[in-house]
């Protein structure tokens, strides 16, 4: 990166805060001191926990739809769409404190997932168990930048409720820890442009091949139309 860090404003920098939104994919897990009335609050699958703490088996999780609610099981509609975490556990504990005993969740983002195309080493989709990557951790990822990718216009095209938004980051810059898009979030995709050198030579290997292409159709063209003399 070229230019001068403000190590204050780094040291300053406030992680954000995933938030549900539609079309997530939750595994939401309850767990409380009576286990057996846990039993109806999880789906088929998921483990009716204890007080000990242990995990869950993995469920088919909430899906959140197109309104933003999940199906919840044993209470049925829960609107979840614009809630973090906290924000969710606190929404169930007003809907299971009356019934169970000190209840306590286990909630992840089943889909928590970023996807990487463009001048990288290892394109793909990744996913994020931690539920927590900035740009520079999911180029890591992807095995670090080609020595020809442009480092200062990468592309983040990031849905939110429905609509598309992109936003770009320049990397030789100090000051994309200002970015909004600077903290990737779920389903997020991250496009690495190759650089003028790369798009030159694949541009001459394109003519190269089409040049090759079209001398074999012509010396079959020629002898097809010898062989029918």
């Amino acid at each position: 990166m070229q230019g001068t860090f403000d190590t204050a404003r780094i040291s300053n920098y406030t992680l954000p805060v995933p938030v549900i939104q539609k079309g997530d994919l939750l595994s939401i897990i309850v767990y409380s001191d009576n286990p057996q009335a846990t039993i109806l609050y999880n789906q088929a699958g998921g483990n009716a926990g204890s007080s000990t703490g242990q995990s869950g088996a993995q469920t088919g999780g909430y899906l959140v739809d197109g309104e933003g609610n999940i199906q919840f099981q044993g209470i049925g509609s829960l609107h979840v769409d614009s809630l973090t975490k906290p924000e969710l556990i606190a929404l169930l504990n007003s809907k299971l404190q009356e019934y169970l005993k000190n209840p306590y969740y286990n909630i992840r983002f089943l889909n928590y997932k970023i996807t990487l195309v463009g001048d990288v080493a290892k394109p793909g989709t990744y996913t994020i168990p931690s539920e927590r990557v900035n740009i520079v951790e999911a180029i890591g990822l992807a095995g670090d930048l080609n020595i020809t990718a442009r480092r200062d216009n990468i592309l983040i095209i990031r849905e939110q409720n429905g609509k598309r938004q992109f936003g770009r980051i320049d990397l030789t810059k100090p000051d994309i820890f200002n970015s909004p898009f600077y903290q990737l979030q779920q389903n997020d995709m991250v496009y690495v442009d190759l650089g003028k050198q790369k798009v030159a030579a694949s541009d001459q290997t394109t003519l190269r091949n089409i040049t090759i292409v079209t001398s074999i159709v012509s010396t079959i063209a020629i002898v097809i139309s010898v062989l029918r003399r």
